[in-house]
This record gives C-alpha cells, structure tokens and sequence, in this order.
C-alpha cells in the first residue's frame, strides 16, 4: 500500500471521453488485489445537509443475510453506537439481466443489525441507505462543504459472514462541493491506494454540467477497510522519507486541511526527525509508506491511529507559526507530541496489542487490565521521543514530565482505582468523565506514562544500567514480525514473561503487585533523583490557590457554579456538592475573588447556595486538616502543592585528580537511549 500514490492533483475535465469517463487515472495500485465480490458506493451530493447516500451491492451467500454496523472504532474504547447516524435501509434484489426489481425496506433485528428477508442465497442485492456524518472527532465522519471526512466504521455496512471477502469502493465527489475550490488542491488523503477518475456531467437542458469525481479504492476485506480512514478537501501537503536498519526508504506523506497559517518547512523538518528516532530505534516498520492526515480547527484535539496512517485533529494554535523558536512553543510541543504518540501506534497496538483485540468483535466490549500498557507506555515514549530526536531539549521534557506527574499528585482517585482496574473499565469510565471522576478513579493515559516511567527506571536499576522499557517493546515487537501475520497479542502473562528476560521475575511480581494491580503511590520522586533529576516543590502553587475549598468553580450571573468537589476537602466536609450554585459567603455576593479571599480562613464561614430550586446554608471551615487524605498516602509534600524537574547539575572533579572528567549526574544514562540504541 502506498500512501503517496492517492492523491495527485484533480486532472481536468475531458467532455468527449466516451461514457463519461476520461482515460485521465491519478494513480494505480501497485499491489495486485483479488477480484471484490462486495463493492460500495459514497455519494456525497448532499454534503449540504451533512449526508451521504451509500450503495452496496454483493452477491449473497445465505438466505436472509444480515448486516451491521460496528458499535466501537479500534484504538477508542467506548459503545459510541455508529448506527445511531443511519437512517432507514432499503434494498432490491437483481434479476437475471442484473435490474433492480420492486424496493423492501431492511428489518431492524438489534442496534445495529438489519435484516434483508426476502433475499435467498445466490442473489445479488442492491443496499441503499443514508448516513448522517456530523460528528468533528477523528472518531467518526464528517460532511460540510469544506472537508469530506469518514471512518468506515461509520459508513459501511457489513455484510455478516462475508467480512474477509475483497471489497471495492467509489467515493464520489460532486461538482457543486469542487465549485469554489482550487481543484489542484483538492486532494483525497488516505492509507489506501486510489484511482481518481474525472466523470463529465450530463446534457441537462442543452447544457453541459459539470463533472465530479469518482476516487476508487480497493481492501482485501471489510476488516481491512475500516482501518483507513479518508479525508478529501483542499490540503496542503508535503512529502518525507525515513530509513530503516536495512536502508530501505519509507516514503511519508503529511496533509494538513483546515483554516491555517503553519509553517510546514518547520513542520516538515520536526516530524521527519521524530519518525527517523522510531526507526533508529525499533529498525523497520510495519508498513510500507505512512500518511499523516491533520485537520486544523479552533479548539478540537485527538488522534486515532490505523494500520498506515493516523488521523489527527489540532487547534491551529498549536501548528508551528512561521518565526517558530528553535525550541518549540508547548502549543506547538502538544501537536508534536500527538504525532509521536499517533505514529508510535503503529508499532504498538496496530502490531503488538492486548490478545482479546487480535481477533475482536466490533459489535461487543473488549475487556483487558491492559490498556495502562499501549496507551499508558505510549503516554511516556511519545514525548521521550521528542527530546531523543532533538526537536526539544531535555528541559523542556522535564516540564512536559512535570505536567503528568502534576496531573497525578492532583487526582485523589489514585489512592481507589488500580491502573490495571482503570483499563479494564475504561468502557463505562474514561469517555464518561463526571463531577465524581477524579476521586474514584485515575486515567490509565497519566497513571499508565508514570508507571512506564518507574518500570523504565526500574529496569535500569535492576540490570545496573544494561536494559530499559525500550528493551521490552523492542522484543515484543520482534516476536510479532515473526508470525506470518506480523501481529501478535499479549496477556498480562506475556507482560510478565517478557519483561523477566531483563530483570527478575521477582522484582517485577512485586513492582505489578504494588503499582498496575495495587495502589501504592509510584515511587516517582525516588527513581528521578537516582537518576539525576531533581524534584522542587513549589509551597506557593496550592490548591488553596487554585482550587479554594478543594472544589472547582467558575462564575454565572447567578453565583458561583461548583463544578467539582475534591474527595475529603473542605467543601465536601461541609457539605458542598457539584452543581451547586454559591450566592453569598460570609453575607457577601459570591464570586472567585471573595472565594480566594477566604480560602484560608481561621473562622466558621457561612455560606448560602441553591441546590437545585432549594435555598441551603453551610458552614465551612477553610482550615480543616486533611487528615483522611494523608492517611491514604497524599503527604502534603505530594498534594496538593505542584512539583517541578531538572536536571542536575554535573558532579565536579575531585580534588585529589585534577586529570579526571567530572563526573556524569546520573540523567545521561536515561535521557540519551537513542545513543545507546545506535552502539
């Protein structure tokens, strides 16, 4: 599959190619695939409303076939119930000479399943239904006059039984959504190779309309299919190239849609950097080219990785501007960081993943305690990765750093919910945020980066030096490229199999008891100064300061609405809840400055608040010892004040040697893996 051969420039209309169609093709796929027996069609003539009208058409197998629509798209974790989006399905059997005959209308069985009940085994059917594609996530699709965006999870119905037979697909362009575009512009991105056809429109009146296009695209199955997503609007793009250890090049492509003013030189030369340390790292690839499809907005961000290429939604603030430092700005450090974690996918989870996702149902839950692995050690090596490749310094690491271990000493959930526990529940939780959240649970993103961070800083100790998490990615890896598949799924057993080969079967029985299984506080501020970080507590950056009472609210004309209630703080003791609305403190009209004002009060302050309709007073103590939250391991060192990194200093050469170097402070052995990695 060759990402860079999708999407040359829209040729120009040829209104005297017969049928319609010029002989003009954009590119031809390189890889010979079987015949499809199942083809679909994407028409999106409607883009104005936000609809596409698909065509299927496959010949059946059985009588009464079914078809479905996943619940789930791979890499986020929650019933998002696809099928919502699609309205009524209709559908006609062929005759012998191939015409349609009379229409049926499908019949519902379940969420996500219908049923074509008058169809008998050998006939070949023609489905039709609209799909409503209104969503902005990278997670679904996405139709306005600006950007045609889907996931095939979204749009495609399955045929039951039929999932690994070849499929074809059209998706097919109107000249009314070309009309006010720059159609060399016009580009459709995606992992798939493409054909692009321009088809002339019809005599309608005397007239000649316009043409559109037709982009057609070919998966050996619908398994295959759903895991590459399209994106086709007016893009700016560029093209790199990574090596692997054999030398072999792997051509890159990198589009970008959306309102912007990026500075794609600098772009271009960041992300090159980061993808060349993966492959200096982990030697090859599993895959042959790499697309990197970006959509620039306001305020939205996410990414989902696929078997090629990754989606990724930014808010333009954090593109690099045209007179971008030599050290990048932390909005532009997010985005990097988000196409370092996007692409290190690639390698773990696209092709090492939990073992109940080798092979998994898209209709039903997928439970594993494993997540807090994939997501938890991406969370950690996508930014390590950054300051390995150079795009930032180390300093600036430590901050990105700072920020996760930040984010951990503030949830008091850490003390209630296993990361393992987080994992496994990351169905009904983690895209389920509520007011309670942050006190019964932690997030197995944050949790998951620290507890790599300590498992990586372990095994140094461990083995004095020789291994580290690199060391176990790399072998799990490896045993996955040999398998004729090159995929290979892992249980928590394998976890423990694996990362014994590089420290004691032991040590990490004890390091999995305590820190994936159990809830002791990560040894974090120990592990860094032994290795030569240095942890600074900053007294003035309290929770009084930024979370008065422990609870977090913002200002409405009616007082001030309580968004969330820390576990065990003052506001929860004194009866405080979320959603609540505070008028008056201490006889005052409510407002943050009030707040802040009385924070830290030695007095009982009273205060009215409306919970719901009803007028309720309470009495709050600001300075109440958070004696319950020190028992369950939050020191006040820890919580609620914030922490900083750095680097220690070298130590200096003794005075009884002045022939010696100084001596190293301890962070190069963890900081430099890639110099490590090229001995």
């Amino acid at each position: 599959m060759n990402s860079l051969t999708n999407n040359a420039n829209v040729p120009t209309s040829d209104a005297n190619t017969a049928n319609n169609e010029s002989t003009e093709i954009a590119s031809i796929s390189k890889a010979a695939r079987p015949v499809p027996n199942i083809s679909y069609r994407f028409d999106f003539e409607r883009f104005f409303e936000h609809l596409v009208d698909v065509s299927l058409t496959f010949t059946t197998n059985v009588d009464a076939p079914n078809l479905w629509l996943p619940a789930w798209i791979p890499g986020s974790y929650l019933m998002r119930e696809f099928a919502r989006n699609i309205t009524a399905v209709h559908y006609q059997i062929m005759d012998d000479d191939n015409k349609s005959a009379e229409m049926h209308r499908a019949i519902k069985t379940d969420k996500h399943t219908w049923q074509l009940p008058q169809v008998k085994a050998a006939q070949t059917v023609n489905v039709h239904y609209e799909v409503y594609c209104y969503d902005l996530s990278v997670r679904t699709a996405y139709v306005d006059q600006q950007r045609l965006y889907g996931n095939f999870t979204s749009l495609a119905l399955a045929v039951d039984g039929q999932e690994q037979t070849p499929v074809q697909v059209s998706l097919i362009v109107p000249a009314a959504f070309l009309a006010d575009k720059q159609e060399s512009h016009v580009l459709l991105a995606c992992g798939l190779d493409a054909t692009q056809l321009r088809l002339d429109g019809q005599q309608k009146n005397g007239q000649q309309e316009d043409g559109q296009y037709s982009y057609e695209l070919q998966a050996n199955s619908y398994h295959e299919l759903i895991d590459y997503p399209f994106e086709i609007a007016e893009q700016d793009t560029f093209d790199f190239i990574v090596q692997d250890h054999a030398h072999q090049t792997l051509p890159h492509r990198f589009y970008l849609s959306g309102k912007h003013n990026a500075n794609m030189g600098r772009l271009q030369q960041d992300v090159t950097q980061i993808c060349q340390t993966y492959l200096d790292w982990l030697g090859e690839a599993p895959f042959n080219d790499y697309t990197f499809m970006t959509f620039a907005s306001g305020q939205d961000y996410g990414g989902l990785e696929h078997i090629n290429s990754t989606s990724l939604i930014t808010p333009r603030r954090d593109l690099p501007s045209i007179d971008e430092p030599k050290v990048p700005s932390s909005d532009y450090q997010r985005f990097l960081g988000l196409c370092s974690h996007e692409y290190f996918h690639a390698w773990w989870v696209k092709t090492v993943r939990p073992d109940v996702m080798l092979e998994v149902d898209l209709r039903r839950e997928a439970f594993t305690p494993l997540l807090w692995v994939f997501e938890g050690f991406t969370s950690y090596i996508d930014d390590f990765m950054l300051q390995a490749s150079g795009v930032i310094d180390k300093p600036s690491y430590l901050k990105l750093l700072a920020e996760q271990v930040n984010r951990y000493y503030q949830t008091p959930g850490r003390a209630y919910q296993s990361v393992a526990e987080s994992s496994f529940d990351a169905w009904i939780k983690l895209y389920r945020s509520d007011e309670n959240t942050g006190n019964a649970g932690i997030s197995y993103y944050n949790k998951g980066a620290l507890v790599a961070l300590c498992l990586d800083l372990t095994l140094l100790e461990k083995s004095n030096g020789r291994y580290r998490l690199f060391d176990v990615v790399k072998a799990f890896y490896s045993q996955a490229t040999q398998n004729d598949n090159r995929r290979i799924g892992i249980s928590s057993a394998d976890m423990g199999k694996v990362v014994g080969q590089f420290m004691s079967l032991a040590d990490w029985q004890e390091f999995e008891r305590r820190y994936v299984n159990g809830v002791d506080e990560l040894p974090i501020e120990a592990l860094l100064t032994a290795n030569g970080i240095k942890m600074r507590t900053n007294t003035k950056e309290t929770a009084d300061k930024y979370v008065p009472w422990g609870m977090r609210c913002h200002e409405t004309p009616a007082g001030l609405k309580v968004n969330r209630v820390t576990r065990d703080s003052v506001a929860a003791k004194a009866g405080i809840s979320a959603h609540d609305v505070i008028v008056a403190i201490d006889g005052i009209k409510a407002d943050t400055k009030q707040l802040a004002s009385l924070s830290t009060a030695e007095h009982d302050v009273e205060c009215y608040l409306f919970r719901r309709d009803e007028l309720m007073c309470v009495s709050v103590l600001p300075k109440i010892a958070l004696s319950s939250g020190q028992q369950q391991g939050m020191t006040e060192k820890t919580f609620p004040h914030k922490v900083s990194l750095h680097l220690a200093k070298t130590d200096p050469v003794p005075d009884d040697n002045s022939d010696h170097l100084p001596l190293p402070a301890g962070w190069q052995t963890w900081l430099n893996v890639m110099e490590r990695q090229q001995v």
